[in-house]
């Protein structure tokens, strides 16, 4: 890229690199600039705002709760500037990179496989996948969309349904033989449960009686930090586990995996959105673009 202009947008501009880039030097290679420029170009941003946006040290450099909110805003402005340009210019393709964070369940199972048609059709886009099962905070994380499933909290986010998924018990079948296959909820707790390590909303194990539902609650053998490696686990026989049914269909068509008491599980929903910074304004052209793309091809059930 070549220098920027010393002007608003290009203060905004080369804020924005360093923050995306994680410092000065990392950003004045991108924009072609020296160190010291871009610590002119930051600094002048900060007296002309009245604010410092950024914590230096030796070692690394972090937002003060100033810079986030203006990263956010600066960044969604410098978008709408390209999306205008193409606009006025009659080029209306989307470019730049979106940066995507999603849990490993559905990075692995429905990003995935579909990433690269996306990327067939937008040959100027490029995307960054971060996959974490964490809530991430959009701004600190610098992310332009994030999956996330359960229950939206409420935020200022703006998001995009991609559908609901069934919760079910499997094992793989060398653990069912080996402990016996669970024939009550009362037999759950002679198994052993792989569980996450942190809190869910649908974090009780639940299925049904006669007459009732009833909580189950194995012991704890095993926890992992995401769903895919639950899932594994199971697979190589250290449990039980409550997967997501779209994460599991190819391991119990195959066999890997069995699903326990189908009749007794208590139906449990959880949904699916893509999440996204929105409503200070319109959403850049490359956001907006994978954004429409999960909507139609990244749905799950």
């Amino acid at each position: 890229m070549s220098r920027i202009d010393a002007n608003r947008s290009g203060d905004m501009e080369a804020f924005v690199a360093v923050v995306e880039a994680g410092g000065l030097s990392a950003a004045a290679r991108a924009l072609d600039m020296t160190p010291s420029a871009i610590s002119k170009l930051l600094a002048r941003l900060e007296a002309r705002l009245g604010a410092r946006l950024v914590n230096r040290t030796t070692r690394k450099l972090t937002l003060t709760p100033e810079g986030d909110a203006f990263y956010e805003s600066a960044r969604r402005i410098l978008g709408e500037i390209d999306d205008a340009e193409r606009l006025v210019s009659g080029e209306d393709t989307p470019s730049g990179r979106v940066r995507i964070n999603t849990s490993a369940s559905y990075g692995t199972h429905v990003l995935a496989p579909i990433l690269g048609d996306f990327l067939d059709r937008h040959r100027r886009i490029s995307v960054e996948v971060i996959q974490t099962d964490t809530v991430v905070d959009l701004v600190s994380e610098r992310a332009d969309i994030a999956i996330r499933a359960g229950p939206l909290q409420s935020s200022s986010l703006m998001a995009r349904k991609l559908g609901d998924t069934r919760l079910i018990f499997v094992a793989s079948p060398d653990y069912l033989a080996r402990r016996g296959a669970p024939q009550t909820p009362d037999d759950f707790k002679r198994h052993d449960r792989l569980d996450f390590t942190y809190r869910r909303a649908l974090s009780e194990w639940r299925m049904r009686t006669d007459k009732r539902e009833v909580p189950v609650d194995p012991a704890v053998r095993v926890k992992a930090s995401d769903g895919e490696a639950l899932r594994l686990m199971a697979i190589q026989g250290m449990g039980i586990a409550r997967q997501a049914t779209f994460t599991c269909q190819a391991d119990l068509a195959a066999g890997r995996l069995v699903e326990i008491l189908p009749d007794r599980m208590v139906i449990e929903v959880e949904a699916f959105h893509a999440v996204y910074l929105g409503q200070g304004g319109p959403v850049p052209a490359r956001v907006r673009a994978l954004l429409d793309y999960l909507a139609e091809h990244g749905r799950i059930t």
